[in-house]
């Protein structure tokens, strides 16, 4: 089992902002903090394990799709092999490829079946196989939501602990605690692929902080009308 960075952040952004406009829904209809956590832990489990199942089947699907086309190339090559060769040809001549230098390259392609099915995959087609398994990818968004997802909710467990009602330091704890959670996946984030941890940071701030504030607008507005 290995977890995709790239699946995570997907889960952890989105855990973190669907779990966050409830909090914000439920604080502007000045509700109790159970509320807020029955509804916030819900979400967690239930969204949480549908976007895993939807990344599941989609990544089954984007690989099954990868597969057909790959047998359908092998099936042009071994019935239809000139014309393919003539495919390879014009894809490297588009390149600036010519004269010997070109049938060079068309004959030490065409000499490798697989280079020559991975060229064509590629070249002709724009498909690159994915070697990431889909039950992988579906955990790694199912982590990421659930891990921080829950950071919003963190505060009202906290004081629902210690025993305090109100509800507004809470939801200000839970902002902050959040607004951090973004630029923590940010920084990893640019550990991960080596650039400026900082300014990954931010911009992971900056763009999880507009859906949350999305989030926060649209819960308290709903809210506020229905009340």
């Amino acid at each position: 089992m290995r977890i995709y960075f790239d699946d995570f952040i997907y889960g952890s952004i989105d855990g973190a902002v669907t779990t966050f406009a409830i909090v914000a829904g439920v604080v502007g209809a000045s509700l109790s903090p159970s509320i807020i956590l029955i509804l916030g832990f819900a979400n967690l489990f239930a969204d949480g394990f549908s976007m895993a199942a939807a990344n599941y089947q989609a990544s089954k699907a984007r690989n099954e799709f990868v597969q057909m086309k790959r047998r359908q190339e092998e099936w042009e090559i071994d019935n239809l092999e000139e014309q393919e060769i003539d495919e390879i040809r014009e894809i490297y001549r588009e390149k600036g490829f010519k004269d010997e230098l070109l049938e060079d390259v068309v004959r030490i392609i065409t000499s490798r079946r697989k280079v020559w099915i991975d060229t064509m995959m590629k070249e002709e087609l724009g498909l690159i196989e994915d070697e990431k398994k889909p039950i992988d990818s579906s955990v790694s968004t199912f982590v990421g939501f659930n891990l921080i997802g829950v950071i919003p909710l963190v505060p009202f467990m906290v004081f629902m602990m210690l025993g305090f009602e109100s509800n507004s330091n809470a939801f200000i704890y839970s902002t902050v605690s959040v607004l951090a959670a973004f630029f923590l996946v940010g920084m990893i984030k640019g550990k991960i692929v080596k650039s400026s941890m900082i300014r990954a940071g931010i911009i992971t701030l900056i763009i999880g902080g507009v859906a949350a504030m999305v989030a926060y607008i649209v819960g308290y507005g709903l809210n506020f009308l229905v009340s």
